[in-house]
């Protein structure tokens, strides 16, 4: 398994991706000052976005999967992003996922790729500090 996002593995069984791009931005907030540079104030990170890009070949890989990734978007429901090294990215919506079919025999396509956008919405040290403090009684 390469990387499970909520109950839906990425693997050669459903869908293997070839390229993960992350992006974070941080904030800084500015003052207009007369005669001056703005003045700046680090107001907190921003928005961190994962994308996948991969294919799935229907002789290894199952087409439905894409089909599973749009009914999980379609819930509008965060889920645990999780690197198949074990590595808590946090919880992440399904923003955007795009879909090509080529290489057609027969009406069915021989290969389908993807491109999917994932908008973490909570961090990892945070669903650590939920956990422990519900545990505790917080």
């Amino acid at each position: 398994m390469m990387m499970i996002f909520g109950m839906f593995p990425f693997s050669i069984k459903t869908a293997v991706y070839d390229q993960l791009q992350r992006s974070t931005n941080w904030r800084h907030a500015s003052n207009s000052r007369v005669g001056e540079m703005p003045a700046y104030q680090f107001a907190g990170r921003g928005e961190d976005t994962i994308s996948l890009e991969g294919s799935i070949v229907p002789e290894f890989g199952a087409p439905m999967s894409i089909s599973a990734l749009r009914v999980m978007g379609d819930t509008g429901k965060a889920f645990p992003l999780i690197s198949g090294t074990g590595k808590v990215f946090g919880l992440y919506v399904l923003e955007d996922l795009q879909e090509t079919q080529t290489l057609f025999l027969k009406n069915k396509a021989r290969k389908i790729e993807f491109s999917i956008k994932l908008k973490q919405v909570q961090k990892p040290g945070v669903l650590i500090g939920n956990v422990v403090g519900r545990a505790l009684g917080g």
